[in-house]
């Protein structure tokens, strides 16, 4: 029964596909980290931020693949670009959001801190996308699906 589970699993192209484009994409955005800053940091694999943006890859690979499966007319394919438009927005606009009044408060926990007045811990500033990595992103998982699908 695990067998068949994981040869299944291993022949989903639509999702081997959805997993490549991430991989790609967070291998993009350690490869710019690294020639940017010089040095490796394990922390841009499971990090979030940065150009592009792998959740959008994996994500419109996914909605591509699903319609090259399914057909861009299914069910199937509108659930999965909806969630895909869904990842694209928060991630260029919540997320992002976030990150800018993180650095925010990252000055004001420094101003009290410098000022003996209370001690608090950082908050991640680097959360969200901005619109041009979203867009690389997208980019890079619509062609990771029409390559895996040789389209």
């Amino acid at each position: 029964m695990h067998d068949n589970f994981f040869k299944q699993i291993i022949h989903n192209q639509v999702l081997v596909t959805s997993l490549v484009a991430w991989v790609i994409a967070q291998t993009i955005k350690v490869s710019l980290g690294v020639i940017r800053e010089k040095k490796f940091n394990f922390k841009w694999f499971i990090g979030t931020g940065g150009m592009p943006s792998s959740h959008v890859s994996g994500m419109m690979a996914l909605a591509t693949s699903v319609g090259f499966v399914c057909d861009f007319s299914s069910y199937q394919f509108a659930i999965a670009l909806v969630m895909a438009l869904i990842v694209m927005f928060d991630a260029q606009g919540v997320r992002r959001s976030t990150g800018k009044q993180a650095i925010i408060l990252n000055k004001i926990i420094d101003d009290i801190y410098w000022n003996k007045k209370i001690e608090e811990r950082k908050l991640k500033e680097f959360l969200g996308h901005t619109p041009v990595e979203v867009f690389a992103g997208a980019v890079i998982g619509i062609l990771i699906a029409i390559i895996s699908f040789g389209i």
